[in-house]
């Protein structure tokens, strides 16, 4: 790969500059501090920057998520500290479902064979039932079908479910 050549023009950040400079700052205020905060005041905050969230949810501190106006989260879903969520594409995140400590849920990664190094982006979609446990990491394109789940440190790169439990890098199905 050469760096250099890295030009990245079909992505599109999904709105216009000045709001992704305003959800920065909401990001600073209202994500970012240790702190405890009121989870609806969180889940408010992202409505506002075009997120579609339900009732019921649990945003704990410091959860990262670059483009709100690409997530979707159903009802009953608690998110835990420090996740992150790369939504460089869509993130649809079903109901009932749990994301631990650190996990990351990332929409991107690049062409490292092509000299120009593209970015390449794919929706990850969590549907009902799931658990991501504490450390574990979704894949670009990613689907977790109802009911599974991701155990701690799991490294999920394809699709996967239902009804499963997802152990190892990379992970793999075991017996319930």
């Amino acid at each position: 790969m050469d760096l250099s050549r890295y030009q990245n023009p079909e992505f599109s950040r999904g709105v216009p500059f000045w709001k992704e400079v305003l959800w920065w700052f909401a990001r600073t205020i209202f994500f970012e501090p240790w702190f405890p905060q009121p989870s609806s005041l969180r889940c408010a905050v992202l409505r506002a920057f075009g997120a579609k969230i339900g009732r019921g949810v649990v945003i704990r501190s410091q959860v990262n998520i670059n483009f709100p106006w690409r997530l979707e989260i159903g009802d009953h879903v608690w998110i835990g500290e420090e996740v992150m969520i790369l939504s460089l594409d869509r993130v649809r995140i079903g109901s009932h479902v749990c994301i631990s400590q650190r996990a990351f849920l990332c929409t991107g990664s690049h062409q490292f064979k092509k000299e120009t190094f593209d970015l390449v982006t794919k929706p990850i979609s969590i549907e009902d039932g799931c658990w991501i446990a504490a450390g574990a990491f979704i894949g670009t394109g990613v689907t977790l079908r109802r009911n599974t789940v991701c155990a701690a440190g799991a490294v999920v790169m394809r699709d996967a479910g239902p009804d499963v439990v997802l152990v190892g890098n990379p992970a793999v199905a075991r017996e319930n």
